[in-house]
């Protein structure tokens, strides 16, 4: 091949003049997503809902089992002494662990939900 029969590549073309402004690519923001009531949205907030209903249906399940076995334990006890000290002062450490644990899980769940609106990962 000769230098005449090279093919030929095209001509590049240079531009010049003063760049334009370019307009950033809008974030997205989950917030936004709840606020203008999108499907999407929708998805986000029914989470949060059905995270807390999860956490009381849990509560309450462990409270209606805790209920229902105190009159098998009162039957096996027959003693009416201890039947009052297991009502008057067993039942509410129990229950007051009982809503701890739920008061615990609903804030995390409310915090978790926060930090993904806010595009924060979570830990």
């Amino acid at each position: 091949m000769t230098a005449d029969s090279a093919p030929k590549l095209p001509r590049r073309e240079v531009v010049t003049g003063a760049p334009r402004r370019v307009r950033p690519l809008p974030r997205y923001r989950p917030q936004a997503e709840i606020d203008e009531q999108t499907a999407l949205g929708d998805a986000y907030v029914r989470s949060l809902m059905r995270g807390q209903l999860r956490a009381g249906l849990t509560a309450f399940a462990l409270l209606a089992t805790v209920v229902a076995t105190l009159p098998l334990a009162f039957a096996a006890l027959r003693d009416p002494t201890v039947v009052w000290v297991v009502l008057g002062v067993a039942a509410y450490p129990l229950l007051t662990l009982l809503a701890w644990w739920y008061v615990r899980r609903a804030e995390r769940n409310e915090r978790d939900f926060a930090r993904l609106v806010k595009g924060r990962p979570l830990p």
